[in-house]
């Protein structure tokens, strides 16, 4: 399989250079990070290409980087079927960039980039209907970035005496703990009985 992954990475590297940055094989799998404006073109090309044929997206997410300038991957997974091959392709984007939207050449991409946006807060531009498709309407901010708060701002609930749903800020039924799984070995202050026998 990796020879063929290799066969794969030298073909996309001859035949786009303009689009790729770098390919990488890791774990048996092929990754092709693109530049953000060859990223459409870059996939009607797996698509299209006879030696690629790259027919099924598969799936789409984001990774957060905080610490990065372009703060976010956006990932995108492509399956053949006709060559039984597997590709991850991404594209480094920041957190006010505009994505182009795969939709012309997949259309599955449709509620993926939805979920992404809901998830991330990455827009994506040409979207027909870029709205929340897993939090509330209402929600404020994107739950999969690492600076959203662990507990949110709000919850819901059905209220039966108001027969509606209402907003309240979240409270929590214990208070929320920090976990050093420590082993109580590792963390004892003192020496337990037998501990002296370890060093001799």
């Amino acid at each position: 399989m990796t020879e063929a992954l290799k066969d794969l990475a030298a073909h996309l590297e001859a035949t786009r250079p303009d689009c790729i940055v770098a390919t990488e094989i890791a774990f048996d799998e092929l990754t092709v990070t693109v530049t953000l404006a060859a990223l459409v073109p870059f996939c009607a090309f797996l698509k299209a290409d006879q030696t690629c044929r790259f027919s099924s997206l598969v799936d789409i997410t984001a990774v957060d980087h905080p610490d990065r300038e372009r703060r976010f991957d956006v990932v995108y997974h492509f399956l053949s079927m006709y060559q039984n091959q597997r590709i991850r392709v991404r594209t480094e984007v920041r957190a006010d960039d505009m994505v182009p939207s795969l939709i012309e050449v997949h259309k599955s991409a449709n509620w993926f980039e939805r979920e992404v946006f809901d998830m991330f807060g990455i827009l994506f531009s040409g979207h027909p209907d870029l709205r929340r498709l897993l939090t509330d309407y209402g929600f404020r901010g994107y739950p999969l970035r690492k600076d959203f708060p662990t507990t949110g701002y709000t919850e819901v609930r059905y209220d039966e005496e108001q027969k509606r749903v209402v907003y309240e800020p979240v409270k929590l039924v214990q208070e929320y703990r920090q976990f050093d799984f420590m082993s109580p070995w590792e963390g004892a202050e003192y020496v337990l009985p037998g501990d002296e026998k370890k060093g001799a």
